[in-house]
């Protein structure tokens, strides 16, 4: 009786190789299309971050809260219907309200005006943003609120800040 051999295979069939090719194409497709997507969304949104209706609306609520926790609580003037405040505040090395801030829509564009008390004197008025489509005032004892929406066309933003004025004179 003669023994048998039998001989193992070494590699793959030419069959089996393009199969394994055909289902790493796939794979690598499916990776690919989720990492384009996902890169796409993200350019999306650090635009909307980086808008001009972004960057606005910080500018105005930081402006905002910093001169309002300045103010004094003691006197503040607000229109009946919201849509101006003025608020009064010590300028620096002084130990009463002698400056004032007012807070006001012009058109589109949200604006600060900043002066002296007596005499009254306009010192400047800045611009904080624009595409302004609305904005209200509110006192709600020692704290104001601004609530102003920025409208570009293409992003709209509603913003709400709030400061507490102190007790100064």
């Amino acid at each position: 009786m003669g023994k048998k051999t039998v001989r193992v295979r070494g590699g793959f069939t030419l069959t089996e190789l393009a199969i394994a090719m055909f289902l790493s194409l796939i794979v690598a497709s499916t990776i690919g299309i989720i990492m384009v997507d996902g890169l796409r969304g993200w350019n999306v949104m650090l635009n909307r971050v980086q808008s001009g209706v972004a960057n606005d609306s910080q500018v105005a609520g930081r402006t905002f809260e910093a001169v309002i926790r300045r103010a004094s609580y003691y006197k503040v003037l607000l229109d009946d219907a919201g849509k101006w405040v003025e608020v009064y505040y010590p300028s620096a090395g002084s130990a009463v309200a002698d400056e004032y801030a007012r807070f006001f829509q012009s058109g589109d564009e949200l604006r600060v005006e900043y002066g002296t008390i007596d005499p009254r004197i306009e010192l400047s008025v800045q611009r904080l943003c624009s595409n302004v489509s609305s904005c209200v005032f509110r006192q709600e004892g020692r704290a104001i609120q601004m609530i102003v929406t920025l409208d570009d066309g293409s992003q709209k933003r509603t913003v709400v800040s709030s400061g507490v004025m102190h007790n100064r004179r």
